[in-house]
């Protein structure tokens, strides 16, 4: 073979050569380059995420209504629309629950005062030989009417509408009060309190009245 020849393969081997190692090889440089860029990334989403949690923690809390601002000053983090939404399905529970003669399901969210009344009446319903039916349609309305604070308990006064339909029957299954194809709306005046210092979320129902 040509010398010369000879010569220009060994060079083109040699380069090819060269470009191979160069390729399948990392510096160590592109490495931390790399590392870098994830620590960058990281650092970035942690800021931003605190960010966020400032802006939440800084928010303003919710307005509440003239009736219940009361209740706000006595704990800032007092939320209207969240204690309604509560209030709400407290009464439908415990209105249901007094309907079927079933306080004990109730109990923890009655004070004692009202939880001895309705079993007061519950026992007399019962001596008297009548049943309660009662359906629950849905409540028209519910606000705090009024609300206080003294000795570090918060009181609301709420007031509800709602749409029910009751009848009371004696033993032998005859309606003596009411009409089970009549829908009344009932209105009614109950009162919660609740320690301004208690890690217990939940109001207890110390009060009920009927309402004009």
């Amino acid at each position: 073979m040509d010398p010369v020849l000879l010569f220009f393969a060994g060079v083109a081997a040699f380069v090819i050569f060269r470009l191979i190692s160069v390729m399948g090889t990392r510096t160590g440089h592109e490495q931390n380059h790399d590392l870098e860029a994830v620590q960058q990334a990281a650092r970035a989403r942690a800021a931003e995420s605190l960010r966020d949690d400032v802006e939440e923690d800084e928010a303003p809390p919710k307005p509440v209504s003239t009736n219940a601002r009361v209740l706000r000053e006595a704990d800032p983090r007092f939320d209207e629309a969240e204690f309604l939404a509560g209030a709400r399905g407290a009464y439908e529970m415990i209105v249901e629950a007094f309907a079927a003669g079933d306080l004990r399901s109730i109990r923890p969210y009655l004070d004692d005062s009202v939880y001895g009344a309705f079993k007061t009446a519950v026992m007399d319903r019962e001596t008297a030989g009548y049943s309660s039916d009662l359906k629950f349609v849905g409540i028209e309305h519910a606000a705090i009417i009024d609300s206080s604070v003294e000795n570090g308990v918060m009181s609301a006064i709420v007031e509800f509408k709602s749409n029910q339909v009751r009848v009371t029957r004696d033993r032998d299954g005859e309606v003596v009060d009411g009409d089970p194809n009549r829908i009344d709306l009932v209105k009614d005046r109950w009162t919660f309190s609740r320690k301004t210092s208690s890690s217990d979320p939940n109001w207890t129902l110390v009060g009920t009245g009927g309402a004009e």
